[in-house]
């Protein structure tokens, strides 16, 4: 099991920008009428054929050179089947992938959220070439951020700026 449920944010949107995705959608919801918590990672990444989205599945399996095992996506499904929760994983060639995990907020085994705000902000700030739209809503917060609508308001001045990247940080402060 990782650490966090933001470690496993950060393993999987990982994928995706390997993947080469230029838009990735990041969900973290709450159900405020049950304990359900889900965790939804949608991109526009070369995406994979149902063999390999079968495969990826299994900790005994890697695409990366080097290592015999990868354990992002085993480990985030492991870890929603621990919790009384799901998972799925689906994915199409040219497509994109889309990973929706849920998990029982209640269960003693579900790892902390972590912090989502800095994991948000090394997210975008690192990959300013990324369309990120993301999304929390738990425990009374609801945050919204859509990247290509910033983008549209800075009108060229890109992500990385010194000033956005502050602004960025500020921002992030006072909203989650």
């Amino acid at each position: 099991m990782m650490e966090d449920i933001s470690s496993h944010i950060m393993d999987i949107v990982m994928n995706s920008v390997t993947a080469g995705a230029k838009h990735i959608s990041i969900a973290v919801e709450k159900d405020p009428g049950t304990s359900v918590m889900s965790l939804t990672i949608s991109d526009d990444g070369s995406g994979m054929d149902a063999e390999m989205a079968r495969k990826v599945q299994d900790p005994f399996f890697s695409t990366k050179t080097g290592r015999k095992v990868g354990l992002g996506v085993p480990l985030l499904k492991g870890t929603a089947e621990t919790t009384g929760g799901s998972f799925t994983l689906t994915s199409a060639k040219g497509v994109g992938t889309k990973i929706m995990a849920t998990f029982d907020s209640r269960h003693p085994d579900l790892p902390p959220l972590g912090n989502i705000r800095d994991t948000f902000f090394v997210l975008i700030a690192s990959h300013p070439e990324i369309d990120f739209n993301l999304r929390y809503s738990v425990d009374g917060k609801d945050f919204l951020l859509d990247i290509a609508e910033w983008r549209k308001e800075l009108d060229g001045v890109p992500l990385n700026h010194p000033e956005v990247i502050g602004f960025l940080s500020n921002y992030l402060d006072e909203h989650l």
